[in-house]
């Protein structure tokens, strides 16, 4: 089995690989990654094969053959595609539209295998959405995902490639980098620092432990599912201040923190309707939040 793995030195990349290597040691995985701010060399298996690409410039003659490719390879952090969304265009949508068009030209892939986010959900105000949801980007990121989902199907539709697309909630994890949310809470709650929180405070988010979500995506690439979008969600939702005080309580300590302007475009609330997922034979008991900020506390003893 060879499997290409964009993005495969970020946060999910990197623990999907190693997952990979750990349940079967005999598959060659070709990482893909141009080894932005959030990569890092050091989260892989040193058995993988490792190209220093952008994926809008990667060729057929640097893929090879291969059985599987997974697309985590993305620009994600929405402040930054506030500040300017130039590179969410080129490598959500350029890029991923590049690896379409050698994918649906290889004589040996199985599926396509497309990594997005609930944020192409937009706002849900009541309820959850499920996989035929409308989808809504509030934010060039998010707007990017949903334009890469939307070629995903594209080139399912008119060239028949053959695909899984996973939309996932929040990710957390002991190697996720220090500007994302949940590590940038740790710390400075860790170094008595106040948290800025934006607006005020009760924006809704789901969460996952990054190696449940990894685990579901390396069940349906091995599964007989094909050409289907499937939800990867926990249930588990906190608003931004609860979250805050959730992790200080599990800290043994107090939070401070102060309001400032919110981001723009910001969303009020995501929820995942995860029962297509679970009714297809994938259902499991999913890490908690409170367990991983447990082993947190721990490493600090």
């Amino acid at each position: 089995m060879r499997i290409v793995v964009t993005g495969g030195l970020g946060f999910i990349g990197s623990s999907f690989v190693n997952l990979v290597k750990e349940k079967n040691p005999t598959a060659t995985v070709l990482v893909i990654d141009k080894c932005t701010y959030a990569a890092n060399p050091n989260n892989i298996s040193k058995s993988v094969e490792y190209l220093k690409e952008d994926i809008c410039n990667v060729t057929a003659d640097d893929l090879g053959d291969y059985d599987y490719i997974v697309h985590f390879a993305a620009e994600s952090h929405v402040d930054n595609s506030i500040k300017d969304g130039r590179p969410f265009v080129r490598t959500n949508v350029e890029g991923t539209f590049n690896l379409l068009e050698l994918a649906r030209q290889s004589k040996t892939l199985k599926k396509f295998i497309h990594i997005s986010t609930d944020e192409v959900y937009g706002d849900i105000d009541v309820g959850e959405a499920d996989e035929r949801f409308d989808l809504l980007g509030s934010s060039y990121y998010s707007a990017t995902k949903a334009s890469s989902d939307l070629l995903v199907l594209a080139a399912n539709r008119t060239f028949g490639l053959p695909y899984i697309i996973t939309r996932t909630c929040n990710n957390y994890g002991s190697h996720q980098h220090k500007e994302k949310f949940l590590p940038t809470i740790i710390r400075s709650i860790k170094e008595g620092k106040e948290v800025p929180v934006y607006g005020d405070g009760q924006q809704i988010r789901e969460w996952i432990d990054v190696n449940d979500n990894v685990e579901q995506i390396y069940n349906l690439m091995l599964s007989d599912e094909v050409n289907e979008i499937f939800n990867i969600g926990t249930g588990e939702r906190y608003t931004n201040v609860k979250l805050l005080e959730k992790v200080a309580d599990e800290l043994g300590t107090s939070v401070k923190y102060t309001f400032v302007e919110d981001r723009l475009g910001h969303d009020r609330r995501y929820a995942l309707d995860s029962t297509k997922l679970k009714e297809s034979g994938f259902d499991k008991e999913y890490k908690t939040l409170t367990d991983f900020l447990k082993e947190e506390v721990k490493k600090l003893k």
